[in-house]
């Protein structure tokens, strides 16, 4: 048996797993659909932030979102889908998810393929708005970057070990310090679990050839969070998304790896709350209370100043 991640062992996930169940919500009629969820926060409500992993997460990769966010009166659900095999699918059981926890619109936090998603979802539902607002971590807007087109329609023949082997390749904990090799570890953790199905069907949606139209979300509020270290995603990849949404907010941190969320959650969970600000006083608000009148979290990070740029106005130091 191997040995548990620091993170799986550490207070703060033992204390949220105790005190947050995890629910699974069945969306379509045969119950063969189960979506699993984390909900935390004031039920009251009505357009929380809801948290949309990688293809190597499970929901409680954002316990620390979770943990951090709600303690500032925002309601934040964290989402793990059930197998799907096309866009389409996933969009409208997503759809009947909101319908089924009676949510007219959300905020979404996207991590690489959550963040994908989470864009294709607000394209697909344009017409009938679902979504108020995007957060991009470490995403992309083109499945090509990939380079798995022809191969991408073989994946649900390969065997488990052959999927997770493709992606431990992204999972280095090669010259890192030690909060990104604890985010590593707790991450193959969570790819451990999950299934050949769930596995296969993630990366038929991440690598089958689509792309974003940005377009159609260019009315949309929107920041773009990433990392200036090591990462699974290149810089023209980042380059490409900035120029695919230029009146969105960048949110850089100087390292985080992968996996920010976990690795650097307080200045992550710092550029939410930032993101969120603007929808006080709206039918948006994803708090209860003003995020304006809440101060910054009084730890400072341990990695330099955290930055917040807005492409159309000057450079912004968080303090």
């Amino acid at each position: 048996m191997s040995c548990l991640s620091d993170l799986s062992q550490s207070s703060e996930y033992l204390s949220f797993r105790s005190s947050i169940p995890l629910r699974k919500i069945a969306v379509d009629t045969d119950g063969s659909k189960t979506w699993k969820i984390f909900d935390s926060g004031p039920k009251s409500v009505n357009c929380p932030l809801v948290c949309l992993p990688p293809v190597s997460g499970t929901a409680d990769i954002f316990y620390k979102q979770i943990m951090g966010l709600t303690t500032r009166g925002i309601r934040v659900i964290a989402a793990e889908p059930p197998p799907y095999w096309n866009l389409k699918e996933w969009c409208d059981g997503f759809k009947r998810l909101l319908d089924y926890m009676e949510l007219d619109r959300v905020h979404i936090f996207g991590a690489s393929l959550g963040g994908f998603i989470g864009q294709k979802f607000t394209e697909l539902t344009k017409n009938c708005p679902r979504v108020a607002s995007i957060i991009l971590c470490n995403s992309f807007t083109d499945t090509s970057i990939f380079e798995y087109d022809d191969s991408a329609v073989l994946f649900w023949l390969l065997p488990s070990l052959v999927l997770k082997r493709m992606l431990m390749g992204n999972f280095t904990t090669d010259k890192v310090d030690k909060r990104i090799a604890e985010s590593i570890d707790f991450m193959v953790e969570r790819l451990e679990s999950l299934t050949q199905t769930e596995l296969a069907s993630r990366l038929t949606l991440n690598c089958m050839p689509c792309y974003v139209q940005p377009q159609l979300l260019r009315d949309l509020p929107i920041t773009i969070m990433d990392v200036w270290d090591e990462s699974a995603l290149s810089s023209r990849v980042r380059e490409d998304l900035y120029k695919s949404y230029p009146h969105a907010k960048l949110a850089h941190l100087k390292s985080g790896g992968n996996f920010p969320y976990l690795s650097r959650s307080d200045e992550v969970n710092l550029h939410l709350l930032i993101h969120l600000r603007q929808f006080d006083g709206t039918e948006c608000m994803a708090s209860y209370i003003s995020l304006h009148k809440v101060s910054a979290p009084q730890s400072q990070p341990e990695e330099g100043t955290v930055s917040y740029f807005n492409q159309k106005d000057k450079f912004v130091k968080i303090t």
